[in-house]
């Protein structure tokens, strides 16, 4: 499926942030635009207060890349950009070249629905350093939000104790590309349908919905809604019951319901949307049970999360079906997940890799160097440990991790344990080669990843933390080139 010519134009090359394009201007104008070079995509801190985060958007990316080139148009546009001194900003040279240019990078990335951790690349890029350079923006874009909402909807499952997630957040959400991702990352993320059509259309995703209070409030008696609605969509009835008075709601749903059995339907649910759920959802329940109506559902929305839902199961809510909007769509609590794009090694003249990290005061914010890749370990079913170790040093034997936020905190995994690499090739110079799965595909190895995952590592307050660290070369690698670094730095 081709997303963005389903979604957009079919050019997205000038979705970025000026500075890759004067960056890679400067690239051109010294000659370095075949320079090889790798830069790694991660987060730094877990979403949310969490202990995990669900890799998302890679389809996305991959979409992207396939259709990577600029046109005329994008040219044209950017020819008429101007500098501070008036003058044009870039060379027709240059703009002919970004005409000319293909797409020769090799992505890898760790698949859809993988449990990630920071500081694990999620994505890296290899190849000239201009195109390198070029995709940062469109690739955080598309990266970092899907990840935030497939996490976020991952914890609202969690919390509902596997019941049924309904996303209903395309009105609150930011605008027609986060409402279209964020149903596609909160699908990916454990919900079992959403409200919004178009998604349902470009993603394959379930979609459901009935009615809304304005349908109520067009006609005179709330019964009589109920009993039009029903005539006209007997499949597909849950009633709406609070516009007014929620028990008085209740009362009139089961009458039209009964109207529904004597004409061979259901009344599928009744949905509560605003007053105490935890009260009303019980009593509704009751109701439902004494006129015969057991197997029908309640579901509930209102502004829920995570922590209303377990507030909610904790009071033993009659709750059957939750449906989340804002606060899943917009991840009302983190609205971004901060992933960054760092260089991470360039070849010299001699064709020797040099490592690049950048250096901060924070230790959190020194970046890792080299062609990263990560290995996940297993004790049993479960993940033990990852360890991210560089390419160019493999380990062959006994593995040592080390926290690279606590270089005493060590852990030694010996050779024999169960393991796998996460990054898997997608681009090999500019061709693809990743066969993508179906998002019913991604969705389950979702379910399979969090299954894989010690329980206190999902819990809401204060998770445990899972291993994660930099291989015992690597960060020896990197403890020396920071001294090098700092070294060379001072005046």
């Amino acid at each position: 499926m081709q997303i963005t010519k389903d979604i957009y134009r079919s050019s997205l090359s000038l979705l970025t942030d000026l500075y890759q394009l004067t960056m890679a201007y400067g690239y051109w104008k010294s000659g370095r635009t075949e320079q090889e070079a790798v830069f790694n995509l991660f987060f730094r801190s877990n979403p949310f207060k969490g202990g995990y985060a669900i890799a998302c958007g890679l389809e996305y990316v991959i979409d992207y890349l396939n259709n990577f080139h600029f046109t005329k148009e994008d040219t044209d546009y950017l020819a008429t950009l101007k500098g501070s001194d008036g003058k044009w900003l870039f060379d027709p040279a240059f703009l002919d070249y970004l005409q000319n240019m293909k797409f020769s990078c090799d992505i890898d990335a760790i698949p859809e629905g993988t449990i990630v951790f920071p500081h694990e690349p999620l994505l890296r890029v290899r190849g000239p350093l201009i195109q390198g350079q070029l995709i940062e923006t469109p690739l955080l874009t598309m990266i970092n939000f899907q990840t935030l909402i497939a996490t976020k909807a991952s914890r609202m499952v969690i919390a509902s104790k596997g019941q049924e997630i309904l996303e209903f957040g395309l009105r609150r959400a930011q605008g027609i590309d986060g409402g279209l991702e964020a149903s596609r990352a909160a699908y990916i993320g454990g919900c079992s349908a959403t409200s919004n059509v178009l998604a349902g259309k470009i993603f394959n995703i379930p979609v459901k919905g009935t009615h809304a209070h304005s349908w109520v409030m067009s006609f005179d008696d709330e019964l009589e809604a109920f009993n039009t609605y029903a005539e006209a969509m007997p499949n597909n009835c849950v009633f709406l019951v609070d516009t007014y008075d929620t028990i008085d709601g209740v009362k009139k749903a089961i009458i039209a319901g009964n109207k529904l059995k004597e004409k061979g339907y259901k009344m599928l649910g009744i949905r509560l949307d605003s007053g105490d759920l935890a009260y009303l959802s019980t009593k509704a329940r009751q109701m439902l049970d004494e006129a015969g109506f057991q197997d029908t559902k309640i579901v509930v929305s209102n502004d829920l999360d995570e922590h209303i839902i377990t507030s909610l199961k904790l009071q033993d809510a009659a709750i059957d079906i939750w449906g989340i909007g804002t606060k899943l769509v917009t991840a009302y609590d983190q609205p971004a997940l901060g992933g960054v794009y760092k260089l991470a090694a360039i070849k010299n003249a001699e064709g020797k890799w040099e490592y690049k990290m950048k250096l901060s005061e924070q230790a959190i914010k020194i970046s890792n160097p080299g062609l990263l890749q990560v290995r996940r370990f297993y004790d049993e079913n479960l993940c033990m440990a990852d360890m991210i170790y560089d390419e160019n040093n493999v380990p062959q034997a006994e593995s040592v991790i080390v926290d690279p936020m606590d270089s005493t905190r060590q852990k030694n995994v010996g050779a024999d344990v169960k393991h796998k690499n996460l990054l898997e090739s997608i681009f090999e110079k500019g061709v693809l080669r990743y066969k993508s799965p179906s998002i019913d595909q991604i969705k389950t190895h979702a379910k399979e990843e969090l299954d894989s995952l010690h329980s206190s590592i999902k819990r809401f307050a204060n998770p445990h933390e899972y291993p994660v660290g930099l291989e015992k070369n690597l960060h020896q690698l990197k403890t020396d080139l920071i001294l090098k670094l700092r070294q060379k730095q001072k005046v």
